[in-house]
Parts: C-alpha cells; structure tokens; sequence
C-alpha cells in the first residue's frame, strides 16, 4: 500500500510525494473496501434497474396516445407477447396507466436499498481510509512532524477522507444513473424514429466537446482549493490554540488580517471554480434547449406538413410526445455529469494528499529481526554518534560517546540549542543516528522493537501534554488497566496526591483540552504520576522545572528524586543547582561535549560549566569577555540548530 522504509537521498516533504501520486481514486478503490465492495455493486446495479424503471412511463405514454386515443396504431409493447395486450381501448388505457404506476413506484422503491449498498459501502471505506490513514500517520519520523503543519494534517483526515465518501456514494451512483438514462434514451429514441433521434443527439459530441474543455480548467483549480483548505485549516488551528497569547498582547486586529488573508486565498481559489461552472452550466443549457427545440420544431413540421427536407417516413404524435419527453430526460442528466465531475475532481485532489501520506517512507522502523528488550539493567551507551536532520544536512550532534552505568545520573547542560534535548530523543528512537550507536545493556536501540524499548524508558518533558480526559485517565495513559489504588500511588509518589483530592471531583475531574484547567506545576506533577506508574528502568527529564515558581519546583523535585531511585536518569537541565550532585556532567556546545565529570570537577575546569554556574549565582560581572562574547554569537544563532 505505501512505502515503510526511505531509500537513501529520498525526500521526506509531504508535497513531494502528493505530487507524484497517480490515479488517486483508482488506488482508492483497490486499495481499500475489498471485504465491502458487494454492496458497491449493489448499489449500482440498483441504480441502473431505477433509472431504466424511470425511463419506461413516457414511452408507455406515446404508445397510449397512438394506439388508445389517436388509434393510428396497435397497441404493442417490446418483449410483451401481443396475447398477454387487451382488447378494448379502456382496457388498454388502465393497463399503460397501471404500467406508469408499476413502473413509478419501482423506480422509488429502488431509491431506498441504492441509497442503503452505497451509503453503507462509502461510509465503511471511508472509516477504512481514515484509521489506516491515521495509523500510518503514527508511524511516521518525528522529522515529518517537525515540519508539517497540524492543521494540514486534520484537513487530510477529515476533509480530504470525507470527500471519498461524496464521490462513491453520490457521483459514481449518479454516474451509473446518468449513463444508463443516456443509453436508454439513446435506444428508445432510435427505436421510435432513427432520423429524428440525429437531431435530439447532435447535442452529446456538443456537450462531450464541452465537458472535456470543463475537466481540464477545473482540475488545477482543485488542487488548489484542497491546499488553500489546509492552510486555512492551520491557521484557524495556530490562532484558537494560541488565544491567550493573542488575547494578551492586543493582537487580534493582526491575526484577523492573517485569518483573512488565508480565507480570501480559499474563498478566490474557490471564485476560480465558480467562474469556470459558469461557463459551462449555461453552455449545458443552451446546448440541451437547443437540442429540444430543434426536435419539437422539426417534429411539429413533420406532424403538419410531412417530412421536412432530407427525411423520410411518418412520425405519429405519440412518438414526438415520446420525443419530447425524453429529451428532457436527456438532457437533464447530461447537466448533471458537471457534478459527477466536480465531485471526482474534488475526490482525485483529495486522493492525492491521502496518498501523499500513505507513501511518505517511514525511516525509524523496526529492523525485521528485531528483538525484545527485556530485563533492563539500565546501562547506556552512547558510542561516537552522529546525527543530522536531513541527509546531507547540517551536523547537529557530532561524537558523543559516553557511558551511564546502571542507577547513575547522568546531566546534560549547554546553551540552548546545544544539541542535549536532540541526544536523548536518539535513545529514544525518535530519531535514528546517522553514524556509531547508541546501545542499552549492549542492545543497538535499533536492533530492538521499538515498542519493548520505549516501554522501559518514561520522559518527561517541560513541554507536558495532557488529554482532554479526567486525572485518572491522564495518569493511567499506557497502563490502561491500572487500578485506582495503584494510580493515587502513583500521585503521591509525584506529590501530586494532595492538590488532586481537592479538585472538584478528585481524580474524576476533566482537566479540559491539553490540561488548561490545571496549572503548569500540576500539569508536571501528573506527567510525573504517569511516568511513575510505567515504572520504568530509564528516566529522561528534559526541563522538568524550569518553567515553573520555586515553591512547585521543590514539590516536583521531590517526585523527580522520589522517581530516579536506583533508575538510570538523564537530566537536562539550564538550573544547574538542580543537577549538582549528578554522578556525571556534560557540557554541550554546538552539538558536542566539550566538558564531562562532576560539579566540582567541572568547577575547578573553570570552562563552559564554571562560567554557566556563574551566571546563575548571579556573578555576572566576574564573566570572561570572552564567553560573553561567545553567548552573544549563541543567542543570535538560535533557531538554526536542533536543541
């Protein structure tokens, strides 16, 4: 279905591979709803034997009007043995309006099981792609999401998928039904009178010239219109998640701006199309009254005078009643094919970016022999990595080799955007090396499932998130099946026990979206309670504390050192007080260590860490003007290197 490695130099942008995606609908139906695809043919079978029903009362009509009233002709009808027709004129008159009736009612009966097949069929595939859709979203690389906006992600999943279900449910149902309408009519006409049935449809290479014109301007715009989705999708999504910010500094004017900005984009790309279904709407529609003008004229000559010109024969009045009738039955539908193409085009550009993803390659993934990583004693070693966000890129961490023997703790400091949030996500797995390894009790983290390792590492980070569930599901979140004995274990182990009892409900309370009805400091302490619960052999602590007021950085740092007994723990950490009785300190700077050993060892260094611990003991004025300087140039250089 879609590529789970990258092969090396392939490019990882979501624009990329959208591009490159062929036949997107086609793929669509191959690739998903097999079990399912019955009901589709259902469906259109269905759609087909209705449209035919529907067809069958004008011709019944013309017959009548010929054989009862005008009684210029017999009364017959195809595949109905003249002995199954009556005699009298009244009772062929309650036969053809029975048949009407009969006809009629089929033709809204068959309308409910249609509907059902292909509701049922669409909805279901539409589910299909949506979970494998998620799914491959969360195998995906951390880099993908680095890069791509949320708000183009929800668009694909909920935009983009919901059009696949408009598409099998109502075009390709309208497709089925258009077509058979055409053929029927087609077939009808010509039976009644091959000469008069040229002139109805001169109108189908007129509207066939016309909607192969309509197709190839629309097609771009739709491309169009589904990115000018997405970007309006994420800024809405930005703007709503950060209204606070907003709010606080008085910029709603300048956001109001952005937010127009991005709706006019969507609102012109979508002006485009509607130019375009202008053009040709009324072109349909000329077409098709000129076509029943043109048979209701010549017809009518041919009723008065005779045969007009070139043409030969009779024509009674039931025929040209029959005529008329279905050339509005033809060209309605003709009409109607400018939907079945808006609803394709919209379905082939959303196609596109459903694929975009299911193809983009996933570079961290299990090794076909991985192994389980199981009875973890807590050594890890980082043997000479290397590591860089994209191939070929700019080095962002360079030979890092250390050891942390079980139960140590080992901190990592540095200017931002040293590298050190970067070197522990490599233990994780959220990114791969690009050169040495990074091993646990000698295991290459890539040679293990990536589940069995994750599994015994727990992070916390100071970015905390939180779902939208209550205290207890929060802190439950991996181990689904904790008790709540086991879960207020947890809390009081993260000094969290105290303030949740107080909540409104306690631990049943919901904390609101991402935890915005709990504060910072609580917001960590339950991470912390979810960490403790997974009982795990490694800690990560990425800037458990720093953002937080002095009193709640105590309380969380007593469930920190409550945590990392006898665990091997990392710590990132710019408070250097909290990290001073580590058993070992690195100092990173531009992606390498530049210092290593403890706090007192690193002190009378008087290097990177000396001066670091003297900006924090508020020594500012004993700095070197040199590391100043150095800071300087940091600072200023933020943004362009990983953290």
């Amino acid at each position: 279905m879609a590529p789970d490695s990258a092969p090396d130099g392939a490019p990882m942008d979501f624009e990329t591979y959208r591009d490159r995606v062929r036949k997107p609908l086609l793929r669509i139906f191959r690739t998903f709803g097999v079990e399912r695809r019955q009901w589709l043919y259902v469906g259109l079978v269905v759609s087909l034997f209705e449209r035919l029903a529907s067809l069958a009362p004008p011709f019944i009509l013309g017959i009548a009007i010929d054989a009862v009233f005008n009684q210029s002709t017999a009364y017959s009808l195809p595949l109905v043995p003249p002995a199954w027709i009556p005699a009298g004129r009244g009772a062929q008159l309650w036969l053809s309006v029975g048949l009407m009736t009969a006809t009629g009612l089929l033709a809204a009966a068959l309308i409910v099981p249609r509907g059902l097949a292909l509701d049922y069929y669409s909805h279901r595939l539409m589910h299909e792609v949506r979970t494998e859709t998620y799914e491959k979203l969360q195998r995906l690389d951390m880099g993908f999401f680095d890069e791509q906006e949320t708000g183009e992600l929800m668009s694909v999943l909920n935009n983009d998928i919901s059009n696949f279900e408009t598409f099998f449910d109502d075009a390709l149902g309208l497709a089925v039904r258009i077509t058979t309408v055409l053929l029927g009519v087609v077939a009808i006409l010509l039976y009644l009178n091959w000469q008069l049935a040229l002139v109805t449809l001169v109108a189908v290479p007129l509207l066939a010239v016309l909607t192969l014109w309509f197709m190839r301007r629309v097609e771009p715009v739709y491309d169009a219109i589904r990115s000018a989705v997405g970007d309006l999708n994420t800024r809405l999504e930005n703007n709503l998640g950060g209204i606070q910010l907003i709010k606080s500094t008085a910029t709603e004017s300048h956001e109001r701006e952005r937010v127009t900005e991005a709706s006019w984009n969507y609102f012109a790309t979508n002006w485009d199309r509607i130019k375009i279904e202008l053009l040709y709407f009324p072109g349909t529609q000329l077409i098709s009254r000129a076509s029943f003008i043109a048979t209701f004229v010549i017809g009518g000559v041919w009723l008065v005078n005779g045969p007009p010109g070139p043409f030969t024969g009779t024509l009674s009045v039931g025929e040209l009643t029959t005529f008329l009738f279905m050339s509005q039955r033809f060209t309605g539908p003709l009409r109607n094919i400018a939907q079945v193409i808006n609803h394709y085009e919209n379905a082939r550009a959303s196609g596109k970016r459903v694929f975009g993803l299911l193809d983009m390659p996933v570079r961290v993934q299990d090794a076909e022999d991985a192994v389980e990583l199981d009875d973890v004693a807590g050594e890890v070693e980082y043997d000479d990595v290397d590591f860089s966000y994209e191939e070929g890129g700019e080095t962002i961490l360079e030979d890092i080799d250390f050891t942390a023997e079980p139960g140590d703790t080992v901190a990592l400091v540095g200017p931002t955007g040293a590298g050190k949030s970067t070197a522990l996500k490599l233990l994780m797995r959220l990114y791969d090396v690009d050169s040495g390894a990074v091993r646990v009790d000698g295991h290459d983290v890539r040679e293990v499932s990536m589940e069995s390792l994750r599994s015994h590492v727990g992070y916390v980070s100071q970015d905390t998130y939180l779902f939208g569930d209550s205290v207890h599901e929060n802190i439950a979140y991996g181990n689904f099946d904790a008790s709540r004995e086991e879960v207020i274990e947890a809390a009081e182990t993260a000094e969290a026990h105290d303030f949740i009892r107080n909540l409104p409900e306690g631990y049943d309370t919901q904390v609101g979206e991402r935890g915005v009805k709990l504060s910072g400091g609580q917001r960590q302490r339950v991470s912390i309670a979810r960490t403790v619960l997974q009982d795990p052999e490694i800690l990560v602590f990425d800037e458990a504390t720093s953002a937080v007021d002095t009193e709640t950085e105590m309380l969380i740092q007593r469930g920190l050192d409550k945590l990392s007994e006898d665990r091997t723990t990392f710590v990132i950490a710019h408070r250097l007080s909290t990290v001073r009785d580590a058993d070992l300190i690195l100092t990173f700077e531009d992606g390498e260590i530049v210092e290593r050993g403890t706090h007192g060892e690193l002190i009378d260094q008087g290097g990177l860490y000396a001066n670091l611990w003297q900006v924090q003991a508020g020594e500012i004025d004993e700095l070197p003007e040199e590391f100043v300087e150095e800071a300087r140039e940091r600072t200023a250089m933020q943004g362009q290197d990983g953290e």
